[in-house]
């Protein structure tokens, strides 16, 4: 895969410290949620940091919405 193959498959994606921002929670809330499967971000193949899609975050903050609304 060339490198601007790998930009290509970035394009849209956001880094932890924003998507944390967006959630309202820590990058290492983000970390922990990873290492229990709460919440899976894409991982850069070269350098396997950790990014979240849009979409994905919606509808994980969504279900919170939800899951809390429900209790």
């Amino acid at each position: 895969m060339g490198v601007r193959a790998i930009v290509d498959d970035l394009d849209g994606l956001i880094r932890v410290g924003a998507a944390a921002k967006f959630l309202g929670v820590s990058s290492e809330t983000l970390r922990n949620w990873d290492k229990s499967g709460r919440l899976i971000p894409t991982r850069h193949p070269v350098t396997g940091y950790r990014y979240y899609r849009q979409q994905d975050l919606e509808a994980f903050l969504a279900a919170a919405i939800l899951e809390r609304e429900s209790e």
